[in-house]
This record gives structure tokens, C-alpha cells and sequence, in this order.
């Protein structure tokens, strides 16, 4: 039995003298104390509805179907990519749910579906959607936006909408990335977010907010902005909002030719938010203009090069600097964000690769007061490892989806300060790098659906006696 199987349903320890939502949690990052409660028990290997095979392992009275694993047959005939990422679910027909899927295909590898439909018919990564039943029965499911690349997260909108996030800057005017694939082949330039309607036809790209490494988006209504996040693995990351000139809300719609702004803290230009934080850590906020968003470049620089060319902007006017930031949620007006490998690094843990050297972090930004707070700090990859796609529960329990380099699960994060484990993945065969992403919870609460992200990605519902524990 490994060290986190050990932990498993096991909390942090609660805060003195903090008030508010996870307040319970404000001072775990420090002392990595635990204390019982909140989950739902030991997890166990728990066979697949569909065919028997144990891909997940979750607790006593829970089931759950996988469904459109990479390969099968979308109803349209045409096939599913590989590796699922971030989703949303929407109210359907007959109590089921509609979910607007993203692939993060990398690369000139030709578009999925329709590619007389695809943004740029050179490039694998969309979106896919799909109308399921509580039990994980599909009814309808397609191609939805296509030739796109590396659709990571992104975020449900109020109005019926998913915006899916570009997280590259791959293009014809840009060098190859990091797998080498030749960028010339593309026909149209990469790094933006879109919207995908649950009805309808998707939008092109909103390249006022933004070309840089997307990951997720988390919509605030009374202000109309988008808050966005960058998920740059080498270079600092940025939290972003972007200014529509027209409330969403109100056009039913995101309108292209609004601002990119950056956040920053208060009176301390540059500062570096990806190191381990004290106790309780909070800052006053304020914003920087983005001036050029949306860079075309000349003689193809590198993709490092082109990769920072926003965060650049905003980091010269002071901007803050954080380690891959990725999941985002609006929870009554607070967005709580993901930075995967933000903190310190703990005794007897090896640092990850790329920019940041702890096991994460998760913030919240409160809207009304520009306040941002440290929610969690993770005290080692034992409690908790890179953490990455997030959501709320119907309770306001945070699901947190795990990308580390063991075993990888989903986590839950209530609101009283417990951490504790749901799910653990079955190892992929040929896969190590196989993660939990895309949780969202159906209509009504019943389901979860969540997907693993892989070269042989599929998705999964989830159902059982919620009840019991902190969802």
C-alpha cells in the first residue's frame, strides 16, 4: 500500500482566527497537519458497467460506465480522438446531460469531422459533444468545433455556452514546440479561446483575450469579464481577465474587441506568487493593460520565445508571476484557480520539472473586493500532487482532478478544510502520463462526469451516495 492509499480520507488541519469559506484550510500549507473527515471511506477497485474491466477505484456503494472511448464512433459516423480533457455539463432533454467535451491534440495532424468546417483544417484539437443519460449511455454525440490545437480546459457560460481554451501559440509565423511537429503546415495562427454554443454553431477566435497558453476560463456576471488562466510550463504564468465591450450576459454572447488585462498585486511590482506562501497569505490586487494580445510574428521566432511575448507585457507593468496556473471556478462570485506546481517544496519531495517547484497551490480571487487568498498549499505529493482541472460540487466541495507522477486521483477540498480522496485511476497500459481531467457534475447533481486524458482517453459517469461524504 502506497503513502497516499495510506491517506487516503484524511484532512488538513482547521485555522485559527480565519473566517469565510475554507477558511479551514488556510494554514495547511504550512503545518501539512491532518485530521480525519469528509470523504467517503477506503477506496476499492470497482468494475466498469460496461464490460467489468476495473478502471477506477472508488468507495463502497458507488458505480460508474465509462463511455466514447478514444477510437469509437461518434453517431455521426465519425471518429472519437484521443485525449479528453476539460468539460462542462448542461441541462438536456429528459434529465440527461449534454457535455461539450475538448481533445488536446497537438500538432498538424489534420482536423476530426467535417474539415470543411474546421478552423484550420491542419489541426487535431476540438471539441466534442455529446448527450448522455445519468448512467453513462450516450445518445447523440459528435464533432462539434474542430482544427483547433491543444484543447485543454476552459469554462461553462451561463447563456448555454463552453469556451474551450488553446493552450499553445502554435502557427504558421511561429517555431516548432516541444514536440517538433512542423508548424508550417498550419494554416491559420493558434493561442485563443472560443465558444461553443450547447446550440448552434461555434464562434472563430476571440483574439482580444488573448494569444498565449490558455487553460481555463471562469465567467463573473455582474462585471461581464472572463478570468482567465495560463498554463506556461517552462516561464511564469499569468492570471488574466478580459473586458468584453458588451456584458456576455447581455449579448448572449462573448464580443470580440474588449481589453486583456493582467493581475497584479498592490504596491509589490513583480511579485512572485509561485514560491510557498505564509499562513493565510492575502494581498489588494489591481490590474495592467495588455497592449498587444493578439502578436502576429515575423521570421518565426522560437515557440519559448513566442510563448511569454503577453505574460511579458503584463510582467514589465508589474504584473504578478505564478507557476502553471490551470483549473478555474466561479463559486458566488470568488474564482478559485489551480496553480499545479506552486509552494515550496517539501522535505523528502523531488522538485517537478518546469517552472514552479512545489505540489500546488489553489487561490481564490474575490470579485466584489479584489482580494486575493491563498485557499490550500499542498504540504507534499503525499496529501496532494500537482493538482490540475477543478470544480464545485452542489455542496461547494472543491474537486480537485491530480497530474502527478504516481498514482493519480480525484480529490475533494470542502469548505470546512478536509482534503480527501474519491477516486484513484487504474494505470493506463502503455500510458504513465495518464490523468484525471474535465469533472463536472450533471443536472440535479446525480452524476459525475469526469474523463481521463490519454492517447486512449475516454469519460466516465459516476453515481452513488453523494450523500455520505463531502460532495
Amino acid at each position: 500500500m502506497d503513502r497516499r492509499r495510506f491517506l487516503a480520507g484524511t484532512t488538513t488541519l482547521a485555522a485559527v482566527g480565519v473566517a469565510g469559506p475554507f477558511a479551514g484550510v488556510a494554514r495547511a500549507g504550512q503545518t501539512g497537519e491532518l485530521r480525519p473527515g469528509g470523504g467517503y471511506g477506503p477506496l476499492v477497485p470497482v468494475p466498469d458497467e460496461r464490460d467489468g474491466k476495473v478502471r477506477l477505484h472508488l468507495p463502497e456503494g458507488f458505480k460508474y460506465r465509462s463511455f466514447n472511448p478514444a477510437g469509437e464512433a461518434f453517431t455521426d459516423g465519425s471518429a472519437t480522438p484521443g485525449r479528453h480533457d476539460g468539460m462542462a455539463a448542461f441541462r438536456g432533454p429528459r434529465g440527461n446531460a449534454i457535455l461539450i467535451r475538448n481533445h488536446e491534440v497537438n500538432g498538424p495532424v489534420g482536423a476530426f469531422g467535417d474539415p470543411a468546417r474546421a478552423y484550420d483544417p491542419a489541426a487535431g484539437g476540438g471539441t466534442a459533444t455529446l448527450q448522455v443519460t445519468r448512467y453513462g449511455r450516450v445518445v447523440r454525440s459528435g464533432p462539434s468545433l474542430t482544427g483547433t490545437q491543444m484543447n485543454c480546459s476552459g469554462g461553462p457560460m451561463p447563456w448555454g455556452a463552453w469556451v474551450t481554451c488553446e493552450e499553445t501559440v502554435n502557427g504558421p509565423d511561429v517555431g516548432n514546440d516541444f514536440t517538433g511537429q512542423d508548424n508550417t503546415k498550419l494554416q491559420q495562427k493558434h493561442g485563443y479561446i472560443f465558444e461553443v454554443p450547447v446550440d448552434g454553431s461555434p464562434g472563430g477566435p476571440i483574439r482580444s483575450a488573448g494569444r498565449f497558453a490558455h487553460e481555463s476560463a471562469a465567467f463573473e456576471s455582474r462585471t461581464g469579464a472572463i478570468y482567465l488562466t495560463e498554463d506556461n510550463f517552462a516561464f511564469p504564468s499569468g492570471f488574466y481577465r478580459y473586458l468584453p465591450p458588451k456584458n456576455p450576459l447581455h449579448a448572449r454572447r462573448i464580443l470580440d474587441g474588449g481589453r486583456l488585462q493582467m493581475l497584479a498585486v498592490r504596491g509589490e511590482p513583480g511579485k512572485d506568487l509561485s514560491l510557498g506562501q505564509p499562513a493565510g497569505a492575502s494581498y489588494a490586487t489591481t490590474w495592467v493593460d495588455i497592449d498587444d494580445p493578439d502578436p502576429t510574428f515575423t521570421g518565426r521566432p522560437s515557440n519559448d520565445t513566442a510563448i511569454q511575448a503577453v505574460g511579458l507585457q503584463g510582467r514589465a507593468k508589474g504584473a504578478a508571476l505564478f507557476s502553471r496556473l490551470e483549473g478555474a471556478i466561479n463559486h458566488h462570485g470568488t474564482i478559485y484557480f489551480v496553480s499545479t506546481q506552486g509552494g515550496a517544496t517539501a522535505p523528502g519531495d523531488t522538485p517537478p520539472s518546469g517552472f514552479g517547484k512545489g505540489r500546488g497551490q489553489v487561490w481564490a480571487y474575490e470579485t466584489w473586493s479584489g482580494r486575493l487568498r491563498l485557499v490550500y498549499e499542498s504540504p507534499g505529493a503525499v496529501t496532494l500532487d500537482l493538482p490540475d482541472n477543478i470544480t464545485t460540487s452542489p455542496r461547494g466541495t472543491l474537486v480537485l482532478c491530480e497530474d502527478g507522477g504516481g498514482d493519480n486521483y480525484l480529490r475533494g477540498l470542502t469548505r470546512r478544510g478536509e482534503i480527501f480522496d474519491f477516486s484513484r485511476l487504474e494505470p493506463v497500459a502503455g500510458d504513465t502520463g495518464a490523468e484525471f481531467a474535465g469533472s463536472t457534475f450533471g443536472p440535479g447533481g446525480h452524476t459525475l462526469y469526469v474523463n481521463v486524458q490519454s492517447s486512449q482517453g475516454v469519460s466516465f459517469a459516476v453515481w452513488g451516495p453523494w450523500h455520505r461524504g463531502g460532495f
